[in-house]
């Protein structure tokens, strides 16, 4: 693994801080036709930006929410928050599935205490959001009446499916200035970072060729639902200049291509019967075959994306550029047209 930090978008000038009732369930199509773009919501957030202001953020509970149980990371967010407590002050207090068995199961092995049947009874219930659904087609309308009312939101990797939607979101969150970040796991580490620093020892870098699983017809985006693991870690790494992106395949297998605008050449193997990200540098000085990234740190724990998260929780200071955000789902969504294409596509400009 390995990835990297970006620059820190300020809203004030106090520092960042490190960061039973079971209802039966309302089907995902009928939760996004309730509460769509359209819809009014007579709501006000539990947590102002001027009460985080005012208190410290370790004074407050946080009661998050979370939108979205198909995915076995809800589960996760239930042990770190309410069973292994990582964050104290910090709880999972309601949850809504896609399904009543989803929902049950995640409520039960996460320790989540509410279920709700629609995700608008969340509305006044909790303090913060968590958009988990596995398709990214589905994230940004879920969350849509959450940033209405200023409550922080992260969306679960990846941020959305198409740039356009996600403009309009980003705009309207800015408009209520409501903090809203998205991660890839594998992306904002401790590894990347370390990574990071060391191809700084590395300048003329002129190769770079990165292994990780993705299956380009998989029902949650195609290369959307995994491409994000080896897209984002790129990006922190090595910057996030990528003009244009080719892939070839044979079926499900497959690979792609990615120019930067600096002229490097990136080669992405999609793996199909394995796991685990890796990433080989081919440079001048180095006078090797291939030169493995590998990271010198442990992971911390909780782990950094985990961090980042509950700063934005408690301090309201997104931790990630919106363009940054953007301009990997326009990636992403250029190497989804060239699987179709197996043409070389540009990659649209933020």
């Amino acid at each position: 693994m390995y990835f990297v930090s970006f620059p820190i978008k300020v809203y004030s000038n106090y520092f960042i801080t490190l960061f039973h009732s079971i209802s039966p369930m309302t089907n995902r199509r009928t939760f996004i036709k309730s509460c769509g773009a359209g819809s009014a919501i007579a709501y006000l957030s539990p947590l102002s930006a001027l009460t985080h202001l005012q208190d410290k953020p370790e004074q407050r509970l946080i009661r998050i929410g979370i939108i979205g149980a198909e995915n076995s990371h809800t589960i996760g967010f239930g042990k770190m928050f309410n069973m292994d407590k990582k964050f104290p002050g910090v709880e999972v207090t309601h949850l809504w599935g896609e399904t009543d068995e989803f929902a049950r199961k995640s409520s039960m092995e996460g320790k989540i205490p509410n279920i709700v049947k629609d995700p608008k009874e969340m509305l006044g219930m909790i303090d913060a959001l968590i958009v988990d659904h596995r398709h990214p087609k589905y994230h940004l309308q879920a969350a849509e009446p959450f940033i209405q009312v200023g409550i922080p939101t992260f969306i679960d990797k990846p941020f959305c499916y198409k740039v356009e939607e996600g403009k309009r979101f980003l705009e309207l969150a800015s408009k209520h200035n409501t903090p809203v970040t998205s991660f890839s796991s594998v992306g904002y580490s401790d590894a990347t970072f370390d990574i990071k620093k060391q191809i700084a020892d590395i300048p003329d870098i002129n190769h770079v060729i990165c292994h990780g699983p993705v299956d380009l017809d998989s029902p949650y985006g195609g290369i959307f639902f995994y491409g994000i693991h080896l897209i984002q870690p790129l990006m922190f790494i090595f910057g996030e200049e990528i003009t244009k992106v080719k892939v070839t395949r044979s079926g499900k297998k497959g690979n792609a291509s990615l120019v930067y605008k600096n002229g490097l050449f990136v080669t992405l193997v999609f793996k199909n019967e394995s796991h685990g990200w890796q990433t080989f540098v081919e440079a001048h000085s180095t006078k090797k075959e291939l030169l493995p990234l590998t990271s010198s740190v442990k992971e911390q724990d909780p782990h950094k994306m985990d961090r980042a998260i509950v700063a934005m929780f408690q301090t309201r200071i997104e931790p990630r550029s919106h363009d940054s955000m953007l301009r990997e789902v326009a990636i992403l969504e250029a190497l989804e047209k060239s699987s179709i294409s197996e043409s070389w596509v540009q990659v649209e400009s933020i």
